[in-house]
């Protein structure tokens, strides 16, 4: 049989068994991205197998456990018991799989240059245990080539070629923990191929669990479809949180500002400004974007100064903090200071890259007495880049409430009862107009 009938032939098996959804699907890292991705294939009627280093993690849901907050535990224990799921970490299961989808972190070096270093790892793994008529499908976040440039020459140790005797595709993953209004199979899929035949398979493949795809001509295009969305974002933050200083000094409310101009039916996207970027996207993505450009010997000006602008605003609230007790006689070095949230954004318990952690790093070299609240994290996670202490998280009783100097609002969950914690509260600094609709005791906040 010649290579290219193999290859036809490999490519039609795979896709049979793509459209009678008897292809089983690999997922690889089964976390805020993973995890959400199973639930959508096995409510699209196809079985999936969830590979994780983690072994707590593989342990939990073999139990039918989860630790995502928006993935619940039943939905688990009915994947596992219906034998429609397992997970797994040993790294030779990968064969049984015909799909698999590479969910794993893509984080910033100490330098903000792109760790590939979870992606290349996994990479290897999958080589180590490829077989003919697999499709590997990139989710991460990364930058244009990644996919062509790193993952393929390392699948390709193997033996095994890309677009021959292995299909390959990137599809950026859009994730949104917390929003009820978009799960994962209902957010379109931008899709790009190693080369037409890969790009026709990851099309159909995608096409059986989301609302819509949209293939594009290239992985390079998928990638860079991602880095664009969240740079826009970045930028436009970074905007709002500049305008928010100036607004500050002027002594006019960047909200009210914001809420008059969104009234216009065109021409007009709102942004919110806030105590600093988080999660695994907005504030990585844009660096990512930069780091090519300089390899290309070209200045990304917008993206440098929106990065500048918003990782200072952590150091401007913890400003705000220290204004707000200077002006009621207090220090920060020995004050007592409640921090309400750990995650990145409200109503989800997924701290990656909060702003809070910054915020805290800042507060304890000033020497603030630090504890913290948050419904979702009752341990504070340890962190890459920040010595923090093993805190949990604290009642906001009455008493406790009041026996802080000052409570400042990082993450806006609507767990929180914002009007009782003004009227516990010794002081209250306001990071994101969390207390808008509080009408008792507006002396005691502080906007920052």
């Amino acid at each position: 049989m010649s290579q290219d009938a193999s290859t036809e032939q490999l490519s039609t098996q795979l896709h049979q068994a793509i459209l009678s959804k008897e292809a089983k699907v690999g997922i690889i890292g089964l976390g805020y991205v993973g995890l959400p991705l199973v639930q959508a294939f096995i409510g699209s009627e196809f079985s999936a197998l969830g590979f994780d280093v983690d072994q707590k993690k593989v342990d939990a849901l073999t139990r039918g456990d989860s630790y995502i907050k928006h993935v619940d535990s039943k939905w688990i224990a009915d994947w596992v018991q219906s034998g429609r799921f397992a997970a797994t970490s040993d790294p030779k299961r990968l064969a049984e799989a015909d799909v698999l989808l590479i969910c794993v972190p893509t984080p910033l070096d100490a330098s903000r240059d792109p760790d590939l270093s979870y992606v290349e790892s996994t990479t290897q793994m999958i080589a180590e245990n490829l077989r003919p008529g697999q499709l590997v499908v990139l989710e991460s976040t990364t930058y244009p080539g990644t996919t062509r440039d790193v993952v393929a020459p390392i699948l390709a140790k193997s033996g095994l070629q890309p677009g021959v005797d292995f299909f390959l595709a990137y599809s950026p993953e859009r994730e949104d923990p917390g929003n009820p209004n978009f799960t994962a199979s209902g957010i379109p899929k931008v899709v790009g191929g190693y080369d037409p035949v890969s790009l026709k398979l990851a099309d159909a493949f995608y096409a059986q669990a989301v609302v819509q795809t949209i293939p594009v001509s290239s992985c390079e295009v998928a990638e860079a479809c991602k880095i664009l969305e969240n740079t826009y974002r970045a930028v436009n933050i970074a905007l709002v949180n500049e305008l928010k200083l100036l607004f500050d000094r002027l002594d006019i409310d960047v909200w009210e500002v914001i809420n008059a101009a969104k009234t216009k039916p065109f021409g007009f996207q709102a942004f919110y400004p806030g105590p600093g970027l988080g999660g695994h996207c907005i504030p990585i993505d844009p660096f990512y974007l930069s780091w090519l450009a300089r390899a290309n010997e070209m200045p990304t000006r917008f993206i440098e100064l929106a990065g500048e602008i918003n990782t200072s605003m952590p150091l401007f609230v913890v400003q705000k903090l220290a204004d707000a007790l200077n002006n009621v006689r207090k220090p920060t070095n020995g004050s007592k200071v409640l921090i309400l949230g750990a995650a990145y954004k409200k109503n989800v318990d997924d701290p990656r890259e909060s702003p809070t952690f910054k915020i805290m790093e800042l507060l304890a070299e000033r020497g603030a007495v630090l504890s913290y609240n948050d419904p979702y994290i009752p341990k504070l996670p340890s962190m890459r880049h920040y010595d923090l202490p093993p805190l949990e998280s604290v009642e906001l009783s009455p008493a406790n409430l009041a026996s802080f100097d000052a409570v400042m609002i990082v993450t806006d969950h609507d767990d929180y009862d914002y009007q009782q914690i003004v009227n516990d509260a010794q002081l209250v600094i306001d990071t994101r107009n969390a207390t808008k609709n509080v009408t008792e005791g507006r002396e005691k906040i502080v906007p920052a």
